[in-house]
């Protein structure tokens, strides 16, 4: 039987980044959170904590937090006359997502929220790990003991701005001209500019990035005139209609769907969360 006076020691310090924080959050020595550690590890006999700098949970220890987790949700879901019963819901959602749309909906989240911020694409891989409890995917393939949820479909358009499309681009996008023109990329898993450029130009195309890991940062980079990049449309139609911003190639928008995976045995307990995003979403998505 799992120890969970050990397993909410260690969902504490993952979610807190220290071991004396989660020792105060659980009214308890540091040195009785250790020896909580130290039995866990030993009885399951695998490192659950990375001691760092950071503190951070291992593969492992994110499973067996993400456990306490579900547990302590099914709990909400089964007695819900208990106050200090909050389960942590653990997410994983996009950028551009959070930045744009799925911020609201996250209001009907029946507990307290810890998200990770992940591409659309890899996001399936933190639901497959069990490290989240549920995510926004670009993957329609559902994870074993999950249900995949179609919600529509992100646009995001290929942006400029004026001086930037005259220095780089005055007769359009082409091999030649992408491949000279500084481009805005979110993270090293942000293949959207790759994705685009390569549709444009007919082959890849190695791309000379600034890195930029926020999506209103990297929609005012765009503004600025310091690179080309793939914004959401509903995040710059503005800039567009007041020429601030430039598309590319408006016959060339780039959609990218988007599905809501849950585990399915969270569905019940998060229904108002999956009936807030689904709603969200039919308003500010593409069919």
């Amino acid at each position: 039987m799992l120890d969970y006076p050990a397993l909410e020691a260690l969902a504490e310090i993952i979610r807190r980044g220290s071991f004396e924080a989660a020792a105060h959050a659980l009214s308890i020595t540091p040195s009785a959170i250790s020896q909580r550690i130290r039995n866990l590890e030993d009885r399951s006999g695998t490192v659950l904590i990375d001691r760092g700098p950071p503190v951070q949970g291992t593969k492992a220890g994110l499973r067996l937090a993400a456990h306490l987790d579900q547990v302590r949700l099914l709990e909400r879901g089964l007695i819900q006359t208990i106050p200090d019963a909050l389960p942590v819901i653990r997410l994983a959602i996009n950028a551009d997502s959070l930045a744009t749309w799925a911020m609201p909906p996250l209001t009907a989240a029946p507990g307290l929220l810890d998200v990770v911020i992940d591409d659309q694409d890899h996001a399936l891989d933190w639901l497959r790990n069990a490290h989240v409890t549920a995510a926004l995917t670009s993957d329609s393939r559902p994870v074993s003991g999950c249900d995949s949820i179609p919600l529509g479909r992100m646009r995001y358009r290929a942006t400029a701005s004026p001086e930037f499309i005259a220095r780089y681009f005055p007769n359009g996008p082409d091999s030649r001209s992408l491949g000279r023109a500084p481009a805005l990329s979110f993270n090293s898993k942000d293949g959207l500019q790759d994705r685009w450029a390569r549709r444009i130009a007919g082959r890849r195309i190695a791309l000379p990035l600034h890195r930029i890991a926020s999506s209103q940062a990297f929609a005012e980079a765009t503004r600025l005139g310091l690179g080309w990049g793939m914004n959401p449309e509903v995040m710059i139609a503005a800039d567009l209609d007041s020429g601030q911003l430039i598309d590319l190639a408006p016959d060339q928008p780039l959609d990218i769907p988007l599905y809501w995976q849950i585990a399915r045995i969270s569905a019940p307990a998060l229904m108002p969360l999956t009936r807030a995003i689904k709603k969200a979403a039919r308003t500010a998505l593409l069919p």
